[in-house]
């Protein structure tokens, strides 16, 4: 597909917002925007924030944003609609991780439905993609689902509602586990840096480029 020129909504927690990078200027966004050249790249990335609800308030309110009730405040006017996020669902949400039947965000499965079916009601016509949570220093914790399991869950749902999924868990190069890829490209285990930041624009790009 065609990007140069579309409105492209990007929304996201910290890596989308830029953690990580040393300037505003080597965020994944603002470097796909160099590449690819798109008529806007809207910048919708809150740091913490969740696909699903949180049940306990945080103690930052920002994070207590989740992905669905964000849509609505984004511009309807996208060509393309980009969602990258979960990784905090499995890093400090408390929801309950839930069952593919669930339909509401109180839980991380019912969330993906949610989440998917009202970027399509507010995007019926434009191409909305996810992509999945980057592999991370530590992806087990105790009473909780590994993050291979929230990663399973965004491709199943997304395969429900036909949502093309840019699977970076499986495909993004990079593995903070090994220390030569955390140094590369993930210094703290979790945030791209500037060298990470432009991987994952190059890895949309080529992506979006080929639907």
């Amino acid at each position: 597909m065609e990007i140069k020129n579309k409105k492209i909504n990007f929304l996201g927690d910290s890596i989308t917002e830029g953690v990580g990078v040393s300037a505003g200027e080597n965020k994944y966004v603002e470097v796909f925007k160099r590449l690819y050249e798109p008529a806007e790249a809207r910048n919708y990335g809150i740091s913490g924030t969740r696909f699903a609800r949180q049940h306990v308030p945080y103690s930052n309110p920002r994070f207590d944003l989740d992905f669905c009730s964000r849509v609505s405040e984004m511009d309807a006017d996208a060509d393309i609609v980009v969602v990258f996020g979960g990784t905090n669902d499995f890093g400090h949400g408390d929801a309950p991780f839930g069952s593919p039947e669930d339909r509401t965000k109180d839980t991380f499965y019912g969330a993906c439905h949610e989440l998917m079916r009202s970027l399509i009601e507010r995007y019926p016509t434009s191409t909305v993609v996810f992509m999945t949570p980057l592999h991370r220093a530590v992806e087990e914790q105790a009473n909780k689902r590994p993050l291979c399991d929230y990663v399973n869950a965004i491709r199943e749902v997304a395969e429900i509602y036909a949502i093309p999924v840019l699977d970076l868990y499986a495909t993004s190069g990079i593995q903070p586990q090994l220390e030569v890829q955390r140094k590369a490209y993930a210094p703290d285990g979790l945030h791209p840096n500037d060298a990470g930041a432009e991987r994952l624009a190059k890895k949309l790009g080529s992506f979006l480029l080929g639907l």
